[in-house]
């Protein structure tokens, strides 16, 4: 098919939730992708931070492979071998973390991480955090702070507040007796690109552990390697009682994960499940995934070129940038104006960037982007953004 027949077939049946650009993408190689016509674009949105290890990656590509030969899919009342190789593996990245709840997507383990922390506590009230977002189902959707994403589908599931981020004092107030599980993200994504303070994600840590709550950390966007550590709350020193992932774990096809403490109890057969949640096909994959992520070291690639992207961007010259923030390759530029034009110029450019509310560009390219493809990128940032302010 032409440009114009796919988009002219996806205009027709889509059922309407996205805003589709006429870009039309069928192909990617490390950190590039290729429109219909084979122009190449540098991505530096990894698919909202999915393509962590890059697209098409040939271990990946041929752990599918192998897999969907042999069984793709089998529920986890049956034990299987890739499944257990997976457990074993994954259960092994944060000490005190040594089971797992497996499923499909990201808002999928946060929900199981609610369930599982109301079961665990006997308690209702959820407290996370503002500016936060943790998925569009309903739980999720209670915990996400932005009322964009809110607004037509109240009423939402009783038991939900939120308190300013990297505010102990705030946090310190809000946890009580009745608080099942504190959420966050250790760097808000979605929200502007703020990293937590090691003051807050420790005090964090304290405050649950003095009122009885379970501390729920949200490494969707910032987990396997994104931020320059395998999990952004190794920055810290802190593990949480229950750790949610997803995006990049199986390194492009759709998985979820809950690693899960030893203070969650009462988790008995029924209380909570997935048709598809450790199914052999995802469970290869995220077994090539992780073993990639380890053997290209892709934390400490992102630590390196994370620290060389920044220091360029923030050598950029330009009024309009308020500040340039970020941990490894998770960078936000907050610009002093509405960002949507620039992310429009830069596509024109061939460079995919995105939005992290109305004034921050978001960058989350592959870990596997070299050093070339950033020198390119900032280039083109630094002629955008001198452009903008010249104008």
């Amino acid at each position: 098919m032409n440009k114009q027949e796919i988009i002219d077939i996806e205009t027709k049946h889509t059922s309407g939730v996205y805003a589709k650009q006429t870009l039309t993408i069928v192909r990617g190689q490390g950190a590039s992708l290729f429109d219909v016509d084979g122009v190449e674009y540098l991505d530096c949105s990894s698919g909202h931070g999915v393509a962590n290890l890059g697209h098409a990656h040939q271990k990946i590509a041929e752990a599918i492979y192998k897999q969907a030969n042999t069984l793709i899919t089998l529920f986890e009342t049956f034990p299987n071998d890739k499944r257990a190789e997976l457990m074993k593996k994954i259960t092994s990245l944060v000490a005190g973390l040594d089971k797992v709840f497996l499923c499909n997507s990201g808002t999928e383990s946060v929900e199981a991480a609610f369930k599982f922390a109301r079961i665990s506590t006997g308690r209702k009230n959820i407290v996370a955090a503002m500016r936060a977002f943790h998925g569009r189902t309903y739980g999720s959707l209670s915990a996400t702070y932005n009322k964009k994403y809110r607004e037509g589908f109240e009423p939402l599931v009783p038991g939900f507040s939120h308190v300013a981020y990297n505010n102990v004092e705030a946090l310190d107030k809000a946890v009580n007796e009745e608080t099942a599980a504190v959420i966050l993200e250790v760097m808000q994504g979605e929200g502007g690109v703020y990293p937590a303070t090691a003051e807050y994600i420790q005090a964090a840590r304290r405050i649950c552990d003095e009122r009885g709550a379970l501390l729920i950390v949200d490494e969707i966007q910032t987990g396997f390697g994104r931020t320059g550590r395998m999990f952004a709350i190794q920055h810290f020193g802190v593990t949480p009682d229950l750790l949610v992932c997803a995006k990049s774990l199986a390194g492009g096809v759709p998985m979820g994960a809950v690693l899960i403490g030893h203070s969650v109890k009462n988790l008995t057969p029924g209380v909570h499940g997935s048709t598809f949640g450790g199914n052999p096909l995802s469970c290869a994959a995220a077994v090539a995934a992780l073993g990639v992520m380890e053997e290209e070291d892709l934390p400490g690639q992102a630590a390196a070129k994370g620290k060389y992207l920044m220091d360029k961007l923030k050598k950029i010259e330009s009024p309009n940038i308020r500040e340039v923030r970020g941990m490894g390759l998770m960078i936000g530029i907050e610009m002093k104006q509405k960002v949507a034009p620039y992310i429009k110029i830069l596509q024109e450019k061939k460079i995919i960037a995105l939005n992290a509310g109305m004034t921050v560009i978001r960058l989350l390219p592959p870990l596997v982007i070299t050093y070339e493809q950033i020198d390119h990128l900032v280039d083109v940032f630094t002629e955008v953004l001198t452009q903008e302010a010249n104008d």
